[in-house]
């Protein structure tokens, strides 16, 4: 049985949290947006000087290191999605001496990252107006891109859709046209590369896919994370491959990877796009994809700074900052991240040329992929039980081993220089947390709870932040809600009673429905209690048990219209308000998940506003349990004969036509409670509750409940 205090009540000093505002399509668009830009349009030219006409598949090869880390990284957002992305992973999990060099590192690439991209914009109109000054213009565009962020990831994540649009309209004629018109000839050449220059050129490459990871950053902001993360970053993840893969094999088949690589420069041509195009369509076609290429680079610069700023954010929360970092806008946007990390964009690209330091910026994110990896197996082996991923990672551990691994190869594959840079990130991180940060600071990472297994040390605190943030998550569509609502046992109790009464109450009635005699199911309440594994709080206690015996969840509802006395436990029990609702909850050992997300869904509900007052007012069984449950998942209507509520009555239910993915689940006619069938006709009076998804519940409502 559990004897963790799951903590699902709400934080006492909670950070002022962002509003989620973005959805599937954002978190794609984001995504692919971010990773479209400089990788396509400006490194073909350096990829082709080192790899030469096998620069596809070093994009391959790189795509397939960096899987490890995308499936390690999206595990942890689905539990954790929290702004800040890999450095909370790393906080959470390492600790804050690991998540201040994750947090700094990271911000510092994203930052060196989008100022390459408007160095891009810059390289692409220089091919037209060779005698602008492209600093201060670059300066202005990251000025504007900062305006963008402060009105709030919404407005961000729609322009981002939008820029996106015009980008694939474009890149569909580049490609499309392009493999029409490549010599097969100049192909071949792809499939007999240079292991080394292959190599070393799939590390140059790693920048490119550096945006399937920014959207952990903003996954606060996402709804429905554990839907959308997955699945907007792996869609974003396919589309991105294949974009590169067939672009790059375009650039070599029409314009050949000598031409690219042989620019003035010595580098490599930082326009290919504009000068394939110019040999498929003429001048036109150069302007078309060079109107692309600042299309592409913009958005990859703007989901730049959205991704950014929230790393100052993340780490002014847990004071790894100044306070003032941790703020959030009256827009809901972290204000002062967004503006220091506009700062350093325009300080960069008027002051340096961030080209140089592509390659560095990819070798400290092969680190960050390989250390997000080892979060992975972190928290899996910690066994903290409310690290409850919506998405689990495949081929557990050899995939996150393989993600160790793979980076750090490839970094000495890249040279003595990305080695050394980063190695000084590592070091500016260690050096701001001990000289700064480490007095400020009292937290370990679940790495302390692989300790405890060993015979050594572990930080409840981890646990408990986890267990909030299951609350703040919201439940599954296949948690078990629905069936727990409708089969809920009710005891209301006049006037006060100990707690040990009630607990025996309430056990006896429940083990009416379980294999377990009602004497283990009381001394599992009281247990858990006497050892503060029941939360209580807000006038509401949630004593629960887990067992072995114990098929499927059960729950039974109390309400004492006096209050709950805990004396006889313990004086330190006495909570700060009396105790009018407790909700008791048994379930089955094998899935400690679902437990925890029953448990943090009755303490959402608990902690809403009004809660109390609805519950001691509710009549009878049926109306306990829609104080309880009244969400967006539950709709209860009465049959007034008003509006278009007149037109069900005399209505059997097999004739309704209610919205797909809805359930009538109790109809209340006077004091009889009936079970509902499609011959069931329904009349005046009738009271129907209804259950389904929130889409169709709140179509419901906005049908059924007006008068006209």
């Amino acid at each position: 049985m559990d004897a963790v205090d799951p903590s699902t009540v709400a934080h006492p000093q909670a950070p002022a949290r962002l509003e989620k505002q973005l959805g599937l399509w954002d978190v794609y668009a984001l995504a692919t947006g971010a990773t479209l830009s400089s990788g396509f349009f400006l490194l073909p030219g350096l990829a082709a000087a080192g790899a030469g006409a096998a620069m596809p598949l070093s994009y391959l090869l790189a795509a397939l290191i960096v899987l490890p880390g995308l499936f390690s990284s999206v595990e942890l957002t689905t539990a954790m999605p929290k702004a800040g992305g890999i450095y909370y992973f790393l906080d959470r999990s390492m600790g804050p001496l690991v998540g201040t060099i994750g947090g700094f590192g990271t911000w510092i690439a994203l930052v060196l990252k989008a100022s390459f991209a408007l160095i891009g914009v810059g390289a692409y109109l220089q091919l037209f107006f060779p005698s602008l000054p492209f600093g201060p213009i670059a300066g202005g565009l990251a000025l504007a891109l900062g305006v963008v962020n402060w009105f709030g990831a919404k407005k961000t994540g729609s322009a981002q859709v939008m820029l996106l649009i015009g980008l694939f309209v474009l890149l569909l004629w580049f490609c499309g046209y392009g493999l029409l018109q490549v010599e097969i000839g100049r192909l071949g050449a792809v499939f007999r590369p240079e292991a080394a220059g292959l190599v070393s050129t799939a590390g140059l490459v790693i920048i490119s896919y550096m945006g399937l990871t920014k959207v952990a950053s903003v996954a606060e902001e996402v709804k429905n994370p554990e839907r959308n993360l997955p699945l907007g970053t792996f869609l974003a993840f396919a589309t991105v491959v294949l974009v590169y893969v067939v672009g790059t094999a375009v650039m070599i088949g029409v314009t050949g990877a000598d031409v690219l690589a042989a620019a003035d420069n010595g580098h490599g041509d930082l326009t290919p796009v504009a000068t394939v195009a110019r040999d498929l369509a003429g001048a036109p076609g150069a302007m078309v994809m060079t109107v692309a290429a600042v299309l592409a680079v913009l958005s990859g610069a703007n989901a730049g700074i959205l991704s950014a700023s929230r790393y100052p954010l993340a780490m002014g929360r847990d004071r790894l900052l100044p306070d003032l970092f941790g703020s959030v806008g009256s827009r809901g946007s972290p204000t002062t991240g967004i503006a220091l990390t506009v700062g350093m964009i325009v300080f960069c690209v008027t002051v340096f040329d961030p080209t140089g330091i592509a390659k560095l910026a990819s070798a400290f994110k092969l680190v960050m992929f390989a250390l997000g990896c080892l979060a992975v197996i972190v928290m899996r082996e910690s066994r903290i039980e409310s690290y409850d991923p919506g998405y689990r990672s495949p081929f557990y551990p050899g995939m996150q081993i393989l993600g160790i691994l793979a980076p750090f190869w490839l970094i000495v594959e890249m040279g003595f220089l990305p080695t050394l840079f980063t190695a000084a990130l590592i070091t500016l991180g260690a050096m701001w947390f001990t000289y700064y940060a480490k007095k400020r600071v009292d937290r370990e990472g679940a790495i302390f709870h692989v300790f405890e297994r060993l015979g050594r040390q572990r930080d409840d605190r981890l646990d408990t932040e986890l267990r909030v943030i299951m609350k703040d998550r919201g439940p599954r569509d296949a948690d078990p809600f629905d069936a727990l609502f409708t089969g809920a046992r009710v005891l209301d109790v006049e006037g006060s009673i100990d707690f040990e009464a009630l607990a025996r109450a309430a056990a006896e009635r429940l083990a009416l429905d379980l294999p377990v005699p009602a004497t283990t199911l009381f001394e599992g309440f009281m247990q858990g209690t006497r050892v503060g594994a029941t939360p209580v709080s807000h006038g509401a206690a949630l004593p629960h048990v887990r067992m072995d015996a114990i098929p499927r969840s059960h729950l039974l509802l109390a309400r004492v219209a006096g209050a709950v006395r805990f004396e006889k436990l313990s004086a330190s029990l006495q909570p700060d308000d009396p105790v009018r609702a407790v909700f008791f909850l048994a379930g089955p050992e094998s899935d400690p998940g679902r437990h925890l997300r029953i448990l943090a869904q009755i303490a959402r509900r608990v902690d809403q506003d009004g809660f109390m007052t609805e519950w001691l007012a509710a009549e009878g069984d049926t109306q306990l349990k829609e104080a309880l449950f009244r969400n967006e998942r539950l709709f209860v209507m009465t049959l007034d004969g008003r509006g278009p509520r007149r037109r069900l009555e005399g209505s059997r239910l097999r004739d309704l036509s209610t919205p797909d993915g809805t359930l009538i689940a109790m109809i209340r006619r006077g004091d009889e409670m009936i079970i509902p069938r499609g011959e069931t006709v329904l009349e005046r009076g009738d009271r129907l509750t209804v259950l389904g998804r929130p889409d169709a519940i709140l179509e419901l409502r906005d049908h059924y409940l007006s008068d006209g």
